[in-house]
Formats: structure tokens, C-alpha cells, sequence
């Protein structure tokens, strides 16, 4: 039973690492990335194995995570991350990054709404606008009643259902093309090559080069991980230090593989495509993403329909679930509670958590029928949307982490300046990269932060204090293994085409 705050979005904080990792890789691995990673290396015009490389820094970004933030936010004891930021700097700091989460994070989750509606407009053949009302209104009454416990444990059975979806869909389409060994005959040589290390992004027309993609993502995974409501909200729901650093580690080295299988569905369904053709009339013009749920439908025994059906539901829930708990709970601790400035009680903290929850149910089924036109993919629509703010958002967090010298309103100047640089290239500078504007972001973020500290609040001085526990040997054992582990990601990709 939830009797607390800390009960509906920590779980008491007692739940082991299994399960936390689990649901990190689920939120994440939902259905967007079931629907559209497919999608992205099939159809999409300069698309392919390409996408691989934005994982390729992930392991590193769980290195920054394990080594410096969680060791802090574990220690403070909060249930907000921007909590963290009002004691390293103060209340504004924290109240405006905060409403810069919500705003990202609302939007996001209406991409996900989006992504679900589609799969049941397809299997349901009924209009697009009635199921994103039906999955926008399932998900919120499902977060009413759950909170994170429930999320968590979920997601747990969640990842095996979609593991199950991408064998069967795989298998089958196999079957259809004539084996894997007809994949190199079939597919465009362009579509199998996952690194680029000559395409830059800036000005060239390639927005998927190598130095984009593996800068792009570690700045994206590292803020998505350490910074975002949403994924901290998990890990400070384990019961220890320790445990959050095992589902950190464990989604370090078992995330790839997972983005590898829904790479690898999108060569069997591009295949297929090619030899079938006259497949693609099925399929909404110029909307790629409807592709898989298409090929299922079409495809596939009735019962075996529903089975995967099941398993890409399951994973939006996953997204869903978590995100609007998030914002609830970032709502009522970093807003109403700076607003109220008075003791709640814990009963009426409960009931403005799960009011919160039904306000940004209703925000993000507003968005969701505004998000069709951001990008070809839905994959690229939803990481368009972090990276306008994840590069200053994690420029304001690390400053606070590693340097007493940053002070509050150079952090506050350097967070609006990113995200208002990156809005700016993505309305009127399209030749530069989206990937690029996390690191764009982050350098203009910091650069700011460093001198405005510097230059215009020198009488500033912060009683903080922050200890990061020195590490044992295991745990440097374990970074160096991811180090390695990155690498040899990075030299896999690099000869893939080799295997064909």
C-alpha cells in the first residue's frame, strides 16, 4: 500500500538492481524503438545500419553516471533530481529546470502516445484520432492506480514479451525472404554500413556521421540517464548505492544488443519489401513507421497477431507509465511545493500526485496529434526533441557535481542560452546536424556557466558541499570493461559490412 510521496514514485526505495535495469533498458527500448528503428533502416531515405553508431558512447556515458552523479543523488536522499540542484545552487535553478524537463519530457511522451496510437489504428483499422484518446486515457488511469513499483515490476515482464515480438516478427520474415543469406542480394550496400566516418554533419547533407552520432549520444544518454526525471526516478528507487550502480552497469552492456535485434528486423523487412513491392501500397505515403505494425498484421498467424500485438503495447505502457509519473512528481516537488512554501500532508500529497498525473496525461494527448510531421521517423522525432535540451541540461548538472565555482544565475543563463541556440538551428539552420546540437548545447551551456561565474557573480559562495566516495577495485574494474566494451562496439560497426 502507498502511503507516501516517496511510496508512489521511489518505491519506498527498496527494490534490487534486476528489475530497475530491466525497466531502464524498457522505458527507453519501448515502442518507438520497436516500431521506427525497423522503420529507419528499411525505408527512410539515407537511413540503415547508420543508427547503430548513436549507441556507441553509451557505455561511457554509464561510466560519468556511475562514477559522479548517482554517488550524489543517492547521498542527498531526494525523490526529485532538480531537488539536487536548489541545495548545489538554488530554488530558481531548480523551479527552472524543472519546467524545462516538463516541457521536453511532455512532449516526448506524446510521441509515444503517437507511436502506440498507430500500431492499434492499424491492427483496429479505426482513425488514428480515437486511438490516441483510447492509449493517452489507458495509460493514465493505469498511473493513477500503480506508481513506480508498479512501472518497474512491469517492465520486468514488458522486456521479455518484446524480446519475444522481435524473434517471432524476425523468424518469420526470414522464412518469407529465403533465409538471411538473401539479405546482401536484396538490400541497398548503403543500408548495411553503420559507421560513416567521413560524413560530419555540418553543411554536407549527412546528418548520421560517425563524430555526431558517438558525440551526440554520449551527451544524450549521460543527461537522459543522470538528468532526466523520468530514468533517475528508477534508479533512486533502488535500495542502495550499489544497486543502482548494477542496473546502470547492466543496461551499459545490454542495451546494444537489444538496439542490434531491431536493427537487424529492419534488414529482414527492407528485404521483404524489395522482393514485394507492391507491399509498400499498404502503408500511409511517406509514413515509414507503419511498416512493421503493417507487416504484422498482414503476415502473421492471428494468435501469434496478438502476441506481438501485446508486446509492443506493453512496451508504450513502459514509456508512458514512467514518464507521466515523472512529471507528476517533478510537479508537485519542484512547483506546487515551492509555491505552497507549506507542510503537505501525506494524504494530500497523494491526491495532488495523481491530479498532477491526470493534468499531463491530458497535456501529452494534446501533442500527440501535432507530432506526424517533426520527422521522417518517430525514432528521429523523439531524439530531435531531447537534444534541443539535453547538451545544457547536463552542462548545468556536471558544473554543480565537479566545481564549487559555479554559481546560480550563469547556470540559469547557460541553460537558456543552449536550448534557445539549439531551437534556433533547428528552425532556421537545418544544414547542421540534430545531432549535433547536444554537444552544441553542452559547450555553449558551460562555456557560459564558467564565465558568467566568473565575470558577473564573484561575491557568490555555495556551503555545499559534495563528497563522491572514493571507488573500490571492482567498480574501476567495471568501468574499464565498459571503456573496452565501447571499443570494441565501435571496431564491430566499423567492419560490419564484412559480414555479408
Amino acid at each position: 500500500k502507498q502511503k507516501t510521496s516517496e511510496d508512489y514514485y521511489l518505491a519506498g526505495r527498496k527494490l534490487p538492481w534486476l528489475p530497475i535495469g530491466f525497466s531502464t533498458m524498457a522505458t527507453q527500448l519501448g515502442a518507438i524503438s520497436f516500431i521506427s528503428a525497423p522503420a529507419f533502416v528499411a525505408l527512410r531515405e539515407g537511413g540503415g545500419m547508420i543508427w547503430l553508431g548513436y549507441e556507441l558512447a553509451l557505455p561511457l556515458a554509464m561510466i560519468v553516471l556511475m562514477a559522479f552523479f548517482f554517488p550524489v543523488f543517492h547521498s542527498l536522499r531526494i525523490i526529485s533530481v532538480y531537488e539536487f540542484l536548489e541545495r548545489r545552487y538554488d530554488e530558481k535553478t531548480r523551479i527552472v529546470m524543472s519546467l524545462v524537463f516538463q516541457v521536453s519530457r511532455g512532449l516526448a511522451t506524446g510521441v509515444t502516445i503517437y507511436a502506440a496510437a498507430i500500431v492499434l489504428s492499424v491492427t483496429l483499422q479505426i482513425p488514428l484520432s480515437i486511438t490516441i484518446l483510447l492509449i493517452g486515457a489507458v495509460a493514465v488511469v493505469y498511473e493513477l492506480f500503480g506508481g513506480i513499483h508498479m512501472d518497474i515490476v512491469s517492465d520486468t515482464i514488458q522486456m521479455i514479451v518484446i524480446f519475444l515480438g522481435i524473434i517471432i516478427t524476425g523468424l518469420v520474415g526470414l522464412h518469407l525472404i529465403g533465409g538471411w543469406s538473401s539479405i546482401p542480394e536484396l538490400i541497398d550496400p548503403a543500408r548495411l554500413v553503420a559507421v560513416d566516418f567521413s560524413a560530419h554533419g555540418l553543411g554536407d547533407s549527412q546528418d548520421f556521421g560517425f563524430w555526431p552520432l558517438f558525440l551526440g549520444g554520449f551527451f544524450l544518454y549521460a543527461s537522459y540517464y543522470g538528468c532526466d526525471q523520468s530514468q533517475v526516478q528508477r534508479e533512486l528507487s533502488a535500495r542502495n548505492l550499489k544497486e543502482c550502480k548494477l542496473s546502470l552497469l547492466f543496461n551499459g552492456f545490454f542495451r546494444f544488443p537489444i538496439v542490434l535485434a531491431y536493427c537487424a528486423l529492419g534488414l529482414i523487412l527492407g528485404a521483404y519489401v524489395v522482393q514485394h513491392p507492391e507491399f509498400l501500397g499498404n502503408l500511409p505515403q511517406g509514413r515509414p513507421d507503419y511498416l512493421l505494425p503493417a507487416f504484422i498484421l498482414a503476415k502473421m498467424p492471428p494468435g501469434v497477431v496478438g502476441l506481438i500485438f501485446i508486446a509492443i503495447m506493453a512496451a508504450a505502457m513502459s514509456s508512458l507509465d514512467s514518464s507521466i509519473n515523472s512529471l507528476s512528481a517533478a510537479t508537485v516537488e519542484d512547483i506546487y511545493k515551492k509555491i505552497r512554501k507549506r507542510k503537505i500532508e501525506p494524504e494530500q500529497e497523494m491526491k495532488l500526485a495523481k491530479m498532477f498525473t491526470l493534468f499531463w496525461g491530458v497535456f501529452c494527448i494534446g501533442f500527440a496529434f501535432f507530432v506526424g510531421d517533426i520527422s521522417p521517423t518517430i525514432i528521429e522525432s523523439i531524439n530531435k526533441i531531447g537534444s534541443a535540451f539535453y547538451g545544457p541540461v547536463f552542462a548545468v548538472f556536471l558544473a554543480g557535481i565537479i566545481s564549487s565555482k559555479a554559481k546560480p544565475l550563469p547556470a540559469i543563463v547557460g541553460l537558456v542560452s543552449g536550448v534557445t541556440v539549439n531551437l534556433f538551428l533547428w528552425l532556421f539552420v537545418p544544414s547542421v546536424s540534430w545531432l549535433w546540437w547536444n554537444a552544441i548545447g553542452f559547450v555553449l551551456a558551460t562555456a557560459v556557466i564558467f564565465l558568467g561565474s566568473l565575470l558577473f557573480q564573484p561575491a557568490y559562495r555555495t556551503s555545499f558541499k559534495i563528497d563522491i566516495p572514493s571507488e573500490n577495485k571492482i567498480w574501476k574494474i567495471s568501468y574499464g570493461a565498459l571503456i573496452v566494451y565501447a571499443v570494441c562496439l565501435i571496431i564491430f560497426l566499423a567492419f560490419f559490412t564484412k559480414l555479408f
